[in-house]
Order: structure tokens, then sequence, then C-alpha cells
């Protein structure tokens, strides 16, 4: 069965697996933070309202019923398996050891995601639950890396890096005439600290870096299948992408997860070629025949299930972040067909007498244009991300009214969600929304003002809100 075995990839062994599990115990501390307010029994979009309307898709511990106990039991489980899984413990032991693990990961998380609604409708919640899926016939320390399940992580990185590529060349004329960036690090969903200083770039190098991600995501993909050193060095390329992308905005855990998945394609003999370390690997034991069984049949599965996304690769309408099938896996991948080209923000303003307002701070968004935007990813700021697609015109009556009136109570779960509450702790008398046009500071009016934004009022979003009336 040598065919069977890649004994030459342990390191990529160890960075998927322990990787993984570290991105799926952001996910669930997210969930812990955040899920009770946003999807809780008094959440913006309750669970168990959702499950009165209607039964979830594909499956779900809350099937049965949800209660923010029973949440948080799901969450708390599923950082304590990850965080060993870290660890490297459950890889000790046999390989059924750390499969049952992931597996568990795979359920619990998918429990939460197909509850989540929109604010679990985002491209790297797919990804990580179909990186945690594969990364469970990975199997432990005592055996060879499978081969095929190495190559189908290389397949899953092709379908994210060459999705994305395709989806923007079809999307948006700015990715065509490499003018994308003179707009995207200032309208990107959340900026970070350093995307001040993207954006001011020069044009020309903007011109470069996008030609740069052209070859990225639509030539170095096929390379990830060749031969060592080969696919070595196309993973190099990748890495070395999305490094450049995580220091220029937050993006969640998009860019970490698919740098661990890269090193799929990344050999032992080629980090000890650039790197002054021995040999690592270990003495492994035969695999199991059942162990060769579960591992070809699951490939088998997943090899069949591939047929949607590769045809969606090649697609007149290609899907972007889209799921084919109920339980997560063979995805369609895909970011950014189109770029903003000027940014509005939503800015919540509150009042205890109808004249004077003051400003609700967000964690993540960009509000008090003397705020430096901050250093998020991996972590996932769910509400954050929904108020920047807010802003662009994206319906969000079902979650957005709710929050305002959230506001007007003074809710704690709801306060705990945002920076700043201007009324510390005690509830206004009105809430409003506000839509502002927002922009960059220049060099000069950086120096002269110390903003990193400049802002316009653009018109009011939600009038002026009060708490109902209570019968006396």
């Amino acid at each position: 069965m040598e065919w069977f075995s890649a004994e030459g990839f342990e390191l990529a062994r160890q960075v998927l697996q322990r990787g993984i599990a570290a991105v799926f115990l952001i996910a669930f501390a997210s969930a812990l933070a955040q899920f009770p307010a946003l999807l809780g029994e008094h959440g913006l979009l309750p669970v168990p309202q959702l499950l009165e309307r209607r039964t979830p898709r594909g499956f779900t511990l809350f099937r049965w019923g949800y209660t923010d106990g029973r949440l948080r039991a799901v969450a708390g489980t599923g950082v304590v398996m990850s965080a060993l899984l870290v660890a490297g413990l459950p890889q000790l032991g046999p390989p059924w050891v750390p499969l049952v693990a992931f597996l568990a990961l795979w359920f619990l998380y998918m429990s939460i995601v197909n509850v989540g609604q929109t604010f679990y409708g985002f491209g790297w919640e797919t990804l990580l639950l179909e990186a945690g899926f594969l990364a469970a016939f990975l199997g432990s320390d005592r055996v060879a890396p499978p081969a095929p399940v190495l190559w189908l992580f290389i397949w899953l990185v092709f379908r994210l890096e060459f999705g994305a590529g395709m989806i923007k060349m079809r999307g948006d004329t700015v990715w065509r005439d490499l003018t994308a960036l003179y707009y995207h690090h200032e309208t990107q969903p959340m900026p970070n600290p350093a995307s001040w200083f993207f954006h001011h770039l020069p044009k020309p190098l903007h011109k470069v870096e996008v030609a740069g991600n052209h070859f990225a995501q639509l030539v170095v993909p096929f390379f990830l299948f060749f031969p060592q050193p080969v696919g070595s060095i196309a993973a190099a390329v990748v890495i070395i992408t999305q490094l450049w992308l995580v220091a220029s905005g937050n993006f969640a855990w998009l860019n970490t997860l698919t740098i661990l998945l890269a090193f799929s394609a990344v050999s032992d003999g080629a980090v000890q070629a650039i790197l002054p370390v021995g040999d690592f690997t270990p003495r492994y034991q035969p695999e199991p025949m059942w162990f060769i069984v579960l591992v070809l049949a699951a490939s088998a599965l997943l090899v069949y299930l591939s047929y949607w996304p590769l045809k969606n690769l090649f697609a007149k309408r290609q899907l972007m972040n889209a799921s084919f099938n109920s339980w997560h896996l063979a995805n369609a991948y895909g970011a950014f067909g189109s770029i903003t080209r000027q940014r509005y923000e939503v800015v919540v303003e509150g009042s205890t007498d109808g004249v004077h307002w003051q400003e609700y701070g967000f964690k993540g968004k960009p509000g008090d244009p003397q705020r430096m935007p901050r250093q998020f990813a991996p972590y996932h700021l769910r509400l954050d991300w929904l108020m920047w697609f807010l802003a662009l015109g994206s319906p969000g009556n079902s979650w957005f009214i709710p929050l305002l009136r959230r506001l007007l109570e003074a809710d704690r779960a709801t306060l705990k969600l945002l920076r700043h509450d201007p009324f510390n702790g005690e509830p206004p008398l009105l809430v409003r929304a506000t839509l502002y046009h927002y922009r960059f500071s220049s060099w000069a009016e950086k120096r002269r003002t110390g903003q990193w934004w400049i802002r316009t009022e653009s018109g009011q979003l939600v009038p002026p809100l009060s708490r109902p009336r209570t019968a006396e």
C-alpha cells in the first residue's frame, strides 16, 4: 500500500490538524461570545422562532429545540475538543481517536451554522466545515499521512484560489483593468491598522499587486498538483499572497485557514532544504485495513460530490460561496467578485432629549474618524460585518430594527457586542441610524487633523425610534 502513504508530509499533517483545530477553537469561542445576543432566545434573530417557522436545512442538534444553555454546551464542548487537538493529544492514539474528534467538531459546528441564518452566511463557515471533515481522515501520529486525503486538501485549495480568481475576472472591470486596489483597501468590509497605508501606496504598485493576485489565483493553483519541489513552491506563493491579505485587512479566518490548507502541498524535504531542521518523520506503523477502507470511501464520496463545484468553476454564471449539499462538503468558493467604489457607513446614535445625539461605537467597523482601524482577524465580528452589508443596501430590517430596539432597552447582552455605550448602561429616550460617506484621509489631512477617516452625512437610514409606551 505504498501508494496510500505520504511519508514525506508529516509537517503538512501536523499543520493541517493543529491549525484547523485552532480555527475551530476561535469559531466556537466566537459562538460563545456572540451567538446568544445575535441568535439566542432573546437575540436579534432568535433561533426558537426560526424552528417554529421551518425545519433547518441540514443536520443540527438544535432541530429538537434550542436554548442558550444548549448552545453554550455545544460551543463549550467544541472549545475543549479543539484545544485538545491543538495540543496534539488525540493524535497520539490510534487513527480512530482524531477521526472521531474532528468529526465531532464538524457535527457540532454544523449544528451552529445551520441555524445561524444571515449571521453565519459567510463562505469561511463552509470552508471550515469542509476542512474539518477532511482533517478527520488524516490519521494519527502512529500511521503515515494518507495520500488521497492530502490530494483532496490540494483540490480544496485549488477550488478556493482558482474559484476566487475566476469570480474576479468575470465580476468586475476593475479586476480586468488592474485598478481594483484603487478602491479595495478603503472600501473593504473591515480595514485593519495597515489598510490606510496600503491605500496610499502608488497606483502603479496597486496595478502590480492586482496582476500578482491574478497570477497567484489563476496560474499558481495548477502547480499545486505538480511533483515536488514544484508543489511546495506553488504552496509558498499561495501562503505569501495570503499573508499580504492578512497584513492589509480583516477577513475573519479566511486567509489564516487558506494558509494552513496550502501546507498540504508542502513536503518535509522542501522545509528541510531551507530550514536547519533534521529528519522529523517518525516510525510509522502499518495502516489498519479498516482505516484504509474508510479513507478510500470518504475520498470516493468527495470525488463524487466534486462534480458540482467543478462544473461551477467553468459556468457562465459562477456561484460564489455556495454549498451543493446539506453537509457543506465540496463547496464553491470565491470573494470580491465586485469592488465597491465608495464607502458608506451606518452610524447608530442615541439621545436622552431628542436634541443632543451621541454615537454608539462598534468594535471593528469604522465609526469615530479619529480612531485607528483595529486588527481582529482571525476572530470574526459578525455584527460589524453585517453593518457593512447594511450600508451597501442589503436588507437588514429583520435584525437591524431589533438591534435598535435592544439599544433602547439598554440590553446588556447586545451592548457587549459594541465597543462603546455612550449612556453607560442606561436606556436612551431615542435611537436613530444615519448614513455617512467615509473615505480615508490624505497624508496632509492626517497630519493636520489626526483623523484616519473623513466623513460626510448622506442621509437618514432610520428615523428616531422611541421605546413603546407601557400602559399605566
